[in-house]
This record gives structure tokens, C-alpha cells and sequence, in this order.
């Protein structure tokens, strides 16, 4: 299991401390708190490690029976994590006899991040090639392995450990998300690895460490602590204020772009002060023209077994017949006698058209528009 204890400048916050360095020290005065999704993610970890463990004939304890958030779902995961990293294990042994392989290994890379410590989800190490693979159990956002800084960090403290004993010469990465059906993997070579060490990560962490350089907003503050009374973030976010609004059909398509690429941001900064303001309230603190009030309710059955009894002894039935949603049948049935039954019965529609960034995955859509001038471009 991980270790209890988190570094200061942790891997998995490297993203944010990397593009902001003094949000570390910013953030130190809010306390930790961890959500269901956290907790979660920690049982889904808890028993992809045992799972691994045992596959590969190290010693391993089966914590199932105390997992909150275990289900079929995670279980299902859990052993495609497993299955995956067994497979690269084979893999790694076509070209060394006798990988070395790792499961929640501790890395320190306090050569480059003052003291920078933290756990690998599994480390293969063999001649040529270290890989490192990271386990993913949200399905929030989509995760990529390509020049993800914690898995560098993972991998630059691997290096510190095999790289006098193996010849590697070549660092992959993967990030194994089984929610999202996303298995992303990356290589870069040893030598551009320590060079970004040295020349980005070791500036920006010698900052981070003092509290030091520049805020910056971005993807970054999503899970950043300070996030609610970060000035810089209010005042990118207010720039959007500066336009002189007039109806849309006024505004010039300059000026609609950019407010489109700011306006996902806007309205969860908007969200984020919100929920801030309320929960300082409920703790006491007063905003001038607020108050807290009770809000909208719905009524609900005290006691659903009563009054099934009361209804049926009536005469009447208190239950509706309805087929269980995709989701739902497919823990029922689980995941392979769902595929074998209902594969031919289950179709997905086109999604409902949405705006997003260039540097979204997901193919454009063809418009009626663009239908037509492929027709007249035909002709």
C-alpha cells in the first residue's frame, strides 16, 4: 500500500506546482479532506495491488472483505490492470530473462525535487527498458501518459534505483484507466528525461519549496486547495468582465471565440466561490447582504416498507415494473454474460452536439453545411 505520509511537493501534484510554483505553499494553510471518489480510488488501488501481488507469487493479504466501495465493477478493473501488467511483463522478458517487477514501490527523486517522494503503482524494470505503470480508477477526466510530469517523477526515481544495475536506456509510461476504456502509453529516452529534470523540474520545484515565482492559472487549479481565494485566478477570470456586452448577434466572432475559451473556466471559478461563501457561512461567517436559508425539499417516504404494506393491504399495487438501465443490468449480469446476451440488443446514439477546444479528441461532427459543400466539391 501507498505510504501513509505525502511529500510536500507530491508527484501526483506536480502538474499544478510545475505551472505554479508558490500554490504549495498557498495551499498549506486548508486542511486535507478526501471525497468518496478519493476514498474509492484508494479500494480500487488496495486491490489491484493484491491482485498483482498474487498473480506474480509475491505474498499478499486479500483486504476484499474490508474494501467500503468494492463492487463488480472494481473487481472487473481490477483484474484488467492486473492482466495488463503481466502481459508487459512477458513482453519485458523476450529481451532480459528476469524482469524486476515492482508493486507499489516507493521512488524518491529528491536529487531533483527537495524531499520528493512517492509510490508507483508498478514498476517493470528490464535491460533497455523501465516502464512504469500508473492505475487510474476515475472516470472524471481522461488521464494521458505523453509528458505526464508525475509519471516522470515515478520515473526518474526508478532510474535512482535500477539505473546503475540495468543498461536502460529508454523510460515508458502508462496510465491504465479502466473506467474511461483508456490505456494511454508513452516513451521517451533516458537522456531527455534527466534533461527535463534538470532543466524544468528542478527550477520549478526549488521555487515550489520556497513559496516563490509566479501564479498561473489553468487545468491545473482544478484540484489545487487555494483555489477558492486564489487572487490570480479571480483576476483571469474577471478579465472576462472587461468586455462591453451587447446582444451576441453585435458581437464579433473574435470576440465570441474568446469568450468561449474562457467561459468552462468562468463559470466553475463562479461555482468554486460559491460553495466557498456557502461553507464559510455554515461555519459562522457572515456576508454582508447574504444570509443562509433552507432550501428547496423533497418529499420523501420515512419508512418505504410501511407503506408498501399500507398500499398492498388497500388493495392496491405499490410497484412499478421497469427494465434496469445498461448500467445497472450489466452488474447484474456482469461484464461477459452481459456482452454474450445483450451485445445485439444495445446501440448508442449520437451524442448531443457541444462546443469544445481544438485540442479536444473527439472528431469534429459533419454539419449540414460541411455535407454540402462535399457534395458541391464532388460535382
Amino acid at each position: 500500500m501507498s505510504a501513509a505520509s505525502h511529500a510536500v511537493l507530491s508527484a501526483s501534484s506536480s502538474d499544478r506546482w510545475l505551472h505554479c510554483p508558490p500554490s504549495v505553499r498557498l495551499s498549506e494553510k486548508f486542511e486535507d479532506t478526501r471525497s468518496n471518489y478519493a476514498l474509492e480510488g484508494t479500494c480500487a488501488h488496495a486491490l489491484a495491488e493484491f491482485k498483482l501481488r498474487k498473480a506474480l507469487g509475491y505474498p499478499a493479504d486479500d483486504l476484499t472483505e474490508n474494501l467500503s466501495f468494492y463492487n463488480e465493477e472494481m473487481d472487473e478493473a481490477t483484474d484488467g490492470y492486473a492482466a495488463y501488467v503481466l502481459e508487459k511483463v512477458e513482453t519485458a522478458k523476450e529481451k532480459c530473462r528476469d524482469p524486476v517487477v515492482l508493486v507499489e514501490q516507493r521512488v524518491d527523486y529528491s536529487r531533483w525535487v527537495r524531499e520528493g517522494f512517492g509510490t508507483a503503482d508498478a514498476l517493470i524494470i528490464a535491460d533497455g527498458t523501465l516502464r512504469v505503470v500508473d492505475l487510474k480508477y476515475g472516470t472524471g477526466i481522461e488521464v494521458s501518459a505523453e509528458d505526464n510530469p508525475q509519471l516522470k517523477c515515478y520515473g526518474l526515481g526508478a532510474l535512482e534505483l535500477f539505473d546503475d544495475i540495468y543498461d536502460i536506456d529508454t523510460v515508458a509510461f502508462t496510465i491504465y484507466q479502466p473506467r474511461r476504456q483508456n490505456i494511454s502509453e508513452w516513451v521517451i529516452p533516458k537522456a531527455d528525461l534527466l534533461s527535463w529534470a534538470e532543466e524544468v523540474l528542478k527550477p520549478a520545484a526549488d521555487l515550489a519549496y520556497k513559496g516563490e515565482g509566479k501564479f498561473s492559472c489553468g487545468s491545473w487549479c482544478r484540484f489545487c486547495k487555494a483555489k477558492n481565494i486564489c487572487r490570480k485566478r479571480a483576476e483571469e477570470n474577471l478579465k472576462l468582465a472587461q468586455h462591453e456586452f451587447k446582444l451576441p448577434p453585435e458581437l464579433s466572432d473574435a470576440e465570441i471565440e474568446f469568450i468561449l475559451s474562457q467561459v468552462d473556466e468562468l463559470v466553475s471559478w463562479a461555482s468554486d466561490i460559491k460553495e466557498y461563501a456557502l461553507q464559510q457561512a455554515l461555519s459562522g461567517k457572515e456576508w454582508h447582504g447574504f444570509k443562509l436559508v433552507e432550501g428547496r425539499s423533497v418529499r420523501k417516504y420515512a419508512n418505504e416498507t410501511a407503506v408498501a404494506k399500507t398500499v398492498e393491504e388497500a388493495g392496491f399495487d405499490p410497484y412499478e415494473r421497469k427494465l434496469l438501465g445498461i448500467t445497472a443490468m450489466q452488474k447484474l449480469l456482469g461484464k461477459n454474460r452481459f456482452n454474450e446476451l445483450l451485445s445485439g440488443f444495445v446501440e448508442k446514439p449520437q451524442g448531443k452536439p457541444t462546443l469544445v477546444p481544438d485540442s479536444d479528441k473527439r472528431p469534429a461532427m459533419n454539419t449540414a453545411k460541411n455535407d454540402f459543400k462535399e457534395v458541391k466539391n464532388h460535382e
